[in-house]
């Protein structure tokens, strides 16, 4: 191993970390007048982190700074944006000690079925808590009796939603304002899976009965030319997470599932496995070999398919073969896998395409 691959990886903090940093400067800055370079925060995982502030404004009653998120080594589309917060009081007689909203670049949620109720800025329940406790530890802190009106922006949060998913999950004009621990963990596992409870609760949410799972963007494609009468919301892409996802989407009440993908994911699911990374098991192509002689291929044919190198290859040899059968047998034992994931009860479609979007053959199990 290599002294690259050997260093760890650097974690980073979250936009909802950011956002109550840069609200704890804005605040200490309104009550002192002073300038303030940087803050500590005390985060949810319970570290402290330090952050420094950038463009520090006071005018009158109104203070507003930013942070510029670090990351660390995720691949996020956040990573080096200007998270900011502007302060300023609420009237004396304000019955509430903290408003918050959001600004430029904060989306706002128009579905249900998010943590944050419609209507509102998409501001995770986590950022508010943090938010509040900074701002009531500096009333409490510096004897201030007035209520304070927090609003958290983004200047180029409309620019980086569209490569989110905010649009597909009812989240309009802007990115959300996230974490639950204050950091980003690279590649988190965690972080992914509750992306995908997210945006099967928000299919739930909006009367979604048949829910899709595409194990990416290109199978994802290709399932929606093939339930073009299925809402956007409808399709969830799961990754590698089939199992994860099958007992969630059963969890939150559907009753039709589709599993979209290619050969070599989905060879794994007919085998029984459902978590479907490159890593995690090996295609067993005496399995699939097993299956092609049940379809009819030669000898040959069935040494090269026990010799084979991927799962596409295997594929690709019945289907050049014209034993697409092969397909609907590898679909079936993949459903019944899948029902049996989920306890069964569901109607549950696997469909197999190509790399290039060609269908290559489906087959449902209805337990309804």
């Amino acid at each position: 191993m290599s002294e690259a691959e050997a260093k760890p990886m650097r974690h980073g903090y979250t936009t909802g970390a950011c956002a109550t940093a840069a609200t704890k400067a804005a605040l200490i800055a309104l009550i002192t007048g002073q300038e303030v370079e940087q803050v500590e925060l005390l985060l949810p995982i319970g570290e402290t982190a330090s952050f420094k502030i950038e463009d520090l404004k006071v005018v009158g009653e109104r203070a507003s700074c930013g942070v510029i998120k670090d990351a660390g080594d995720d691949p996020d589309a956040t990573h080096q944006a200007l998270i900011c917060a502007a302060v300023c009081w609420l009237e004396p007689d304000s019955e509430v000690s903290v408003e918050i909203d959001g600004g430029v670049g904060v989306g706002r949620v128009t579905k249900p079925g998010l943590p944050v109720e419609v209507g509102q800025a998409a501001i995770n329940p986590v950022p508010r808590r943090m938010i509040r406790q900074v701002v009531s530890a500096l009333q409490t802190e510096y004897g201030v009796n007035r209520g304070v009106r927090v609003v958290i922006s983004v200047p180029d949060g409309e620019e980086i939603a569209k490569k989110t998913l905010n649009g597909r999950l009812g989240i309009v004009g802007g990115i959300s304002i996230l974490g639950t621990k204050g950091i980003v963990v690279p590649f988190s596992t965690a972080a992914y899976q509750a992306s995908v409870v997210q945006a099967i609760k928000v299919a739930r949410a909006n009367g979604c009965e048949h829910l899709v799972l595409t194990t990416g963007g290109s199978s994802e494609k290709y399932a929606m030319k093939i339930y073009s009468e299925l809402p956007e919301e409808a399709f969830i892409q799961m990754g590698d997470f089939v199992g994860f996802s099958l007992r969630h989407c059963k969890r939150q009440g559907a009753r039709q599932v589709s599993l979209v993908g290619m050969m070599g994911k989905f060879s794994k699911v007919a085998q029984g496995v459902m978590m479907v990374h490159s890593k995690s098991a090996p295609v067993d192509f005496h399995f699939l070999a097993d299956i092609a002689e049940e379809c009819g291929a030669t000898p040959e044919m069935l040494e090269e398919i026990r010799g084979a190198n991927t799962a596409a290859q295997v594929g690709d040899i019945m289907h050049q073969a014209g034993l697409d059968t092969f397909f609907e047998k590898l679909g079936h034992h993949a459903s019944r896998h899948s029902l049996d994931e989920m306890g069964g009860g569901l109607w549950v479609e696997t469909v197999l395409t190509t790399m290039k979007g060609e269908l290559l053959g489906r087959a449902h199990i209805d337990e309804r």
